[in-house]
């Protein structure tokens, strides 16, 4: 079993990916399955630390969801408010409410930390 660090450096990160490729099938409560959970465990904070995810907009998260579920905007009056609620957050000269992205997520099974991001209204 190789000491275990915090991961500091690109080439520290690539080869701690490399042991856990061969630790990948470690059996749980053995040495290697602990070197394996262990070294999950620094490649994920190296990872939080090192790579930002792009923001994605929100109302484009909508739109894609809409889209691959066949659904109409139309179909959202209702979920987010009437005609006019869905027709202002489309065209963004309204920011979507707690409530509404609670209700976009549920109605189309959209992970919620999507829609929160904060995004440019068009004034």
């Amino acid at each position: 079993m190789e000491k275990l660090l915090i991961i500091k450096t690109e080439e520290q990160y690539y080869r701690a990916l490399d042991r856990l490729d061969n630790l990948f099938d470690a059996e749980p409560n053995t040495p290697e399955g602990d070197e394996l959970e262990t070294l999950m465990v620094l490649i994920k904070l190296y990872e939080d630390n090192n790579f930002q995810l792009p923001t994605v907009d929100p109302i484009e998260v909508i739109e894609f969801y809409l889209e691959q579920r066949g659904v109409l905007r139309s179909d959202l009056i209702g979920v987010i408010g009437d005609k006019t609620s869905v027709s202002k957050i489309f065209r963004k000269k309204r920011k979507l409410t707690l409530e509404m992205i609670r209700n976009v997520g549920d109605f189309l099974k959209i992970p919620v930390n999507l829609l929160i991001p904060d995004y440019n209204l068009n004034l």
